[in-house]
């Protein structure tokens, strides 16, 4: 099944992530600044600032809330300028560059921030976040290992590294960490399905399907979990779990174009090509560029004019 091992391999990419340090999700593409702010502050060793500082960074602060992003960078600006050692104010600084999407600048205060308070768990990993939006996974890793050490019991980072091994194939470790975020959050259902996906690029089919079935145990109406799952079932040659699994996803997501390929895909496999042909059809529609279910198409009802 080419097409189920490809998704496979992009499936690090295409899940999100719930972090539960740095509340940091590319799917909408932002730091959540109202959620950070205070996160691991408690590192730093407090130290008196010059009240000017402080009033432009609890400025700042009320903006990056409002949403007012370009007025928060310019209050974070005077405070730095009144204290070059408020290490704060380029962490807020930074999350405020992320959510632009300026990844260079919000790396550049990060590690000011880090130079200033080098114990910084959070620091260490919101740095390693944009490493890894900039796909620089050997840079991104050294951070999350750093967040770690300085705070080893904090599931997200574990689950941020785990993906940045699993985009170098480094499936070992990727499930490694997976398996440290299973175990300090159990009910993590995402983590499940990552260290399945894992499981299912090493062919460990067995250990893939009893993940997949933990994330859906745990949540039930996550369309993904009965994707893969049952991708998993058809690499097995079950076509009918796999129909099953399919049938569900897109009970869950209608609008899903690939998870109308994979069941025609598998209706194919059990020579039912008229059910086959109506999926592809489906694909086509939500997705009329979806090459894969386009030359399946066309390939199945060649093969049927010949019969």
């Amino acid at each position: 099944m080419k097409k189920f091992k490809y998704i496979l391999l992009t499936a690090g990419i295409m899940l999100a992530i719930t972090f539960t340090v740095y509340h940091y999700n590319r799917d909408n593409d932002k730091i959540d600044l109202g959620k950070t702010m205070s996160i691991f502050y408690y590192t730093v060793v407090s130290r008196r600032k010059p009240k000017d500082a402080e009033a432009y960074f609890n400025r700042g602060n009320e903006y990056a809330k409002k949403g007012d992003l370009d007025k928060a960078i310019s209050h974070f600006n005077e405070a730095i300028r009144l204290n070059p050692n408020y290490a704060e104010a380029y962490l807020n600084r930074g999350s405020a560059y992320a959510e632009k999407e300026d990844d260079d600048k919000a790396i550049f205060d990060f590690s000011e921030a880090i130079r200033l308070e080098p114990n910084y768990a959070g620091v260490y990993y919101a740095r390693g976040i944009m490493y890894a939006e900039k796909e620089d996974d050997d840079k991104a890793i050294f951070d999350f290992s750093e967040a770690i050490r300085l705070e080893p019991n904090y599931a997200g980072v574990y689950c941020a590294r785990g993906k940045a091994y699993y985009r170098k194939e480094n499936y070992d470790k990727a499930i490694s960490d997976y398996t440290e975020v299973i175990r300090l959050e159990p009910n993590d259902a995402k983590a499940y399905s990552y260290r399945g996906i894992a499981y299912a690029v090493k062919e460990d089919y067995d250990r893939a399907i009893f993940d997949f079935n933990e994330a859906i145990r745990l949540e039930p109406n996550e369309a993904k979990a009965y994707l893969y799952r049952g991708g998993t079932y058809a690499v097995k040659e079950d076509y009918d779990r796999a129909i099953s699994d399919y049938t569900q996803a897109i009970r869950l997501e209608p609008n899903d174009a690939e998870v109308y390929s994979c069941r025609g895909e598998a209706y194919e496999k059990k020579g039912d090509y008229d059910k086959a042909i109506a999926d592809y059809e489906s694909a086509l529609r939500i997705d009329p560029n979806n090459s894969e279910a386009k030359n399946a198409l066309e390939n199945l009802k060649k093969k049927e004019q010949k019969q």
